[in-house]
């Protein structure tokens, strides 16, 4: 049976977000002051670009999301990628680290170096940057739950090698507010989990000034199915609070703003992709500038990782996933990226080998050294379709946000279940797009073949769960023990008190309390957080 909307998409050329693609555009078609709203790169409302001569000034950060098996493999597998050329180290946590449980608690068992790098105690970071100044590289970390505790594990790392807070270079993404929405590594309920976001901002802000304090994350709402002016909106809506969040916490915008970042995904509709990008920014800035009070333009400045969609990678011919790569990586560039990731060809069947890994880092190099896309600055503006596109995205995502508003703000929207629902609505008209043949998908709905891929994939030994777990029974065992419960006294006593986290926190990683521990004492005092539906 075919439903109104699947006779529309057959009858009309509709972007994800449900925008028609005319034609052809005229000028006419752009409603927008080419002075205002388009400007300079550089200059507000920053929709060309935050720099004014973006990658001819420097190139985006080449980073390569990696982290597996054990701090070792992982450490190999980051020194191989620096060899290759990436200029960034991107860090992938295990499952038990990412919801604050040691190896060997029970609920670990099977997920110990699984899809990310296990992470227990500092021992463990010892040896996954073991031979990595962290004065000499840029280090982005994708954890959110247990953020306070690996920027922790960083900071006292980077003492054990000389380096003060102050030279460190690198990202958390510590946004919790996703993980309530689309992804689920949650462990304490919203509003102490705000609490400790606003307590790393406000420790950065005074020790840690290069440190981005949180890389407010639409890649993962993407993921979960959203539409791109979803994801625009739905990242904003939580930037807005955050950013108010710290306000009444008694920080001040100009002290923290310029040091908050953002995570989108770069989808298969080029024209779409490039053009939420440079709305993204328009937004933000306008945002920070007029709700807000911002003076410092760098906290206007929406700067932002890509990440190229591993929800299109297909286990079906899984080397075209190089071309949807490719095409995804371009439209981060074109659209501003300060920072990407492109993923593997092999994703779809397991975590990329090393020869993967390699093939997706050089999909950026061709892009930078090689399509001259890097010799201009958004060098797509003026374009008919690209302005009407960014236009028509932007008037979206700021009515959604005005919704959110209307509810008392994103955190509202989240308890209600709203924002849940317009996800879940978008990724199934989506499948059922897809599975009445209205969006292609090569290889899976069209142009079959019947051969099965022989490409290899990476193989976890399971053996190396029962090292870890000795790893840290010994760290435990040897460390000194009145000093860690004294230690893992004070964080629970901070928790208590109000006091800020990230110096007791700091204390006890340098005692070796492990973070399994120190989460524990987080829960005894925030509790846990449960979704009871919606």
């Amino acid at each position: 049976m075919t439903t109104t909307k699947s006779r529309e998409r057959k009858e009309r050329f509709l972007t994800s977000s449900g925008i028609e693609m005319k034609s052809h555009f005229t000028s006419g078609d752009v409603n927008i002051d080419i002075d205002g709203d388009i400007g300079e790169p550089g200059q507000f409302p920053y929709t060309r670009g935050v720099y004014e001569t973006m990658y001819r000034g420097r190139l985006w950060t080449m980073r390569q999301y990696a982290g597996f098996a054990t701090a070792e493999e992982s450490n190999r597998r980051y020194k191989y990628l620096l060899e290759q050329g990436t200029t960034g180290l991107s860090v992938a946590f295990d499952l038990p680290t990412q919801i604050g449980y040691d190896s060997d608690h029970a609920l670990a068992h099977g997920e110990v170096g699984r899809v990310g790098v296990p992470i227990d105690s500092l021992a463990d970071l010892e040896v996954l940057f073991g031979g990595i100044p962290l004065d000499k590289v840029s280090t982005s970390m994708t954890i959110n739950a247990t953020a306070s505790i690996l920027l922790a594990l960083y900071i006292a790392l980077g003492r054990k090698q000389g380096v003060t807070p102050n030279k460190l270079n690198g990202t958390i993404q510590n946004d919790i507010l996703k993980e309530y929405i689309a992804r689920g590594t949650y462990i304490y309920p919203p509003r102490p989990s705000l609490r400790i976001i606003t307590d790393i901002f406000a420790y950065c802000a005074a020790e840690v000034p290069n440190w981005n304090t949180i890389s407010i994350s639409g890649y993962h709402i993407r993921e979960a199915g959203s539409t791109a002016v979803q994801e625009v909106a739905f990242t904003l809506a939580d930037g807005i609070c955050y950013v108010q969040a710290a306000l009444d916490a008694g920080l001040k915008v100009d002290d923290f703003g310029p040091r908050l970042a953002f995570f989108f995904n770069s989808h298969n509709n080029f024209l779409e992709e490039v053009a939420k990008f440079r709305a993204a920014r328009r937004i933000w800035a306008r945002t920070m500038k007029d709700r807000f009070g911002a003076k410092d333009p760098r906290s206007m400045m929406l700067r932002f990782h890509t990440q190229t969609a591993g929800s299109t990678l297909t286990a079906q011919q899984p080397e075209v996933n190089v071309i949807r790569t490719t095409i995804q990586a371009l439209a981060a560039v074109l659209g501003g990226t300060q920072s990407l990731h492109t993923n593997s060809m092999d994703e779809a069947l397991g975590l990329p080998t090393a020869d993967a890994a390699r093939i997706a880092l050089r999909t950026q190099q061709v892009i930078a050294y090689e399509s001259g896309s890097a010799d201009t600055a958004d060098p797509l503006a003026g374009s008919y379709a690209i302005e009407y596109l960014t236009d028509q995205i932007e008037s979206g995502a700021n009515a959604y946000i005005g919704k959110i508003d209307e509810m008392g703000g994103m955190l509202s929207a989240i308890e209600a279940g709203y924002v849940q629902r317009e996800i879940e609505r978008a990724a199934y008209d989506y499948q059922k797009a897809v599975e009445h043949q209205e969006e292609i998908v090569v290889g899976v709905n069209k142009f079959h073949i019947d051969e099965h891929s022989s490409i290899p994939t990476l193989r976890i030994d399971p053996s190396n769960e029962q090292a870890q777990i000795e790893r840290v029974r010994k760290v435990r065992a040897e460390r000194n023990a009145a000093a860690a419960m004294a230690a893992l006294d004070n964080v629970e006593a901070a928790a208590r008190s109000g006091e800020n986290l990230m110096p007791r926190i700091i204390t006890a990683v340098e005692a070796y309390a492990t973070l399994g521990e120190i989460a524990d004492r987080m829960r005894n005092v925030f509790g846990e957080y449960t979704d009871a539906g919606y």
